[in-house]
């Protein structure tokens, strides 16, 4: 008997696996196709600006923060149903790509048309965002604390490998005139996202037992002025370190791909782009396998202060290099900096986060990478670059002065983040000597 019920929780495992990992791979494919050429794009086809070519990022991401936050965060919590948001989030913003297509191809007004983008990819965030609030809780609710570092390791890692096929495959559509004005990106971006929703047939709906929740709720209030209130402080400071190390690291991934293509600098192809992108995948699949046992062995906190600390690192090269094969190196590195500080970041925030609030705080952790990936471009790196250029400096120090103030944000927030484990050590010190 026990050996039936082993064998059929050994298969339920593989089969959630199984339509999660089929999952993320599809959804990275799609990122990789699809937004590692619409900056450069929106910057040489359309003629906009730097800054205004990070809108297309931003704006999105600020409208996915807001309804994450606000609107599908309380109702996942509410109602507890995750698997249900991914597909309706996944099939309608697969519908509203193919419309903004549609709706841009008619503008022969190239800001006209930048514009569209921007506010039609904005609109579809408001509903793709029931799909990110949802997959972040779903992980949460089908794994013990244990083995969610590691469970988001490999299905970053998996992700990864669905990426470098995207970014081949758009480069080569993109090089070759089958690129946004046309549609084929556009197309191919949207029928994956609607197709990405099978995979989701084979896993649970998610969310957490009623009858386990009130019991949770129970157990909370009796310790709630003090163990709850010290909870909610750490897990804000350990926000705020996660704002200033995502938007330090993400404030060049608008004009990254940029830069790499000047005339003045680097002057790479869209299939030369392709593979010093598929660079960072690359790590992104290798370290992916591994950063779970690297938050096992060293801990959550000291993994995600190395994965910093690589990111850093990162930036600081690609922004003093004039070699080639430095940017490669710089660009495997920044794909593993994401893959570790993703998994120990993911780890800590849903040991600190309660069940009964899973959905709304994930909303809140997911705010530094959604806010980071376009904001931090529109606030940080796109008006920095655009200044210096307009003050005759050179487009090519322009962006490289852009990478050196990420990395010092990003700095900023490691800090924060170790002054909070200092904290917290003297106060466990405090405690014991009590």
């Amino acid at each position: 008997m026990r050996r039936i019920l082993k064998k059929e929780h050994s298969k339920s495992s593989i089969q959630i696996f199984s339509g999660l990992s089929s999952f993320q791979m599809l959804a990275m494919f799609r990122r990789g196709l699809f937004y590692t050429y619409l900056s450069i794009y929106m910057r040489d086809f359309l003629n906009l600006s730097v800054t205004m070519t990070t809108l297309y990022a931003s704006i999105p991401m600020l409208m996915s923060v807001i309804f994450q936050n606000f609107v599908w965060g309380p109702i996942s919590d509410k109602f507890q149903r995750r698997r249900t948001l991914i597909i309706c989030g996944e099939i309608l913003a697969g519908i509203g790509t193919i419309t903004v297509w549609g709706v841009h191809s008619i503008f022969n007004n190239f800001l006209i048309a930048g514009w569209v983008i921007i506010i039609g990819l904005s609109l579809i965030e408001m509903f793709w965002s029931m799909s990110n609030i949802g997959w972040s809780a779903l992980i949460s609710d089908l794994y013990p604390s244990e083995k969610r570092s590691k469970i988001m390791g490999q299905l970053t890692s998996l992700g990864g490998l669905g990426r470098i096929i995207g970014i081949f495959i758009g480069g080569f559509l993109y090089d070759y005139g089958f690129g946004f004005r046309n549609g084929p990106l556009f197309f191919v971006a949207s029928f994956v996202m609607i197709i990405s929703t099978i995979p989701m047939l084979m896993t649970p709906e998610g969310g957490i037992e009623l009858e386990k929740q009130e019991d949770a709720i129970l157990v909370e209030k009796n310790d709630i002025n003090n163990k709850q209130q010290k909870s909610i402080l750490i897990f804000i400071v350990f926000i705020i370190a996660l704002v200033f190390i995502n938007f330090g690291r993400n404030s060049i991934a608008v004009p990254y791909p940029q830069y790499l293509t000047l005339e003045s600098g680097f002057n790479l192809n869209s299939i030369m782009l392709s593979f010093v992108a598929n660079s960072r995948s690359i790590a992104v699949m290798m370290i992916g396998f591994t950063a779970g046992s690297l938050s096992k062995k060293l801990g959550n906190s000291k993994a995600l202060i190395i994965g910093t600390t690589i990111g850093i690192v990162a930036l600081v090269i690609t922004a003093t290099t004039q070699c080639l094969e430095i940017i490669f190196i710089g660009s495997f590195l920044i794909g593993a900096a994401e893959v570790i500080i993703s998994a120990s970041s993911y780890a800590i925030a849903s040991v600190l986060i309660p069940a009964r609030m899973r959905a709304k705080l994930f909303a809140v952790y997911n705010t530094t990478f959604f806010l980071s990936w376009g904001s931090a471009s529109t606030l940080i790196g796109g008006p920095l670059i655009d200044f210096l250029i307009n003050r005759g400096i050179s487009e090519v120090f322009a962006y490289q002065m852009a990478f050196l103030l990420g990395a010092l944000i990003c700095l900023i927030g490691l800090f924060i983040f170790i002054f909070l484990g200092v904290w917290l050590n003297i106060q466990k010190r405090k405690n014991f000597e009590t």
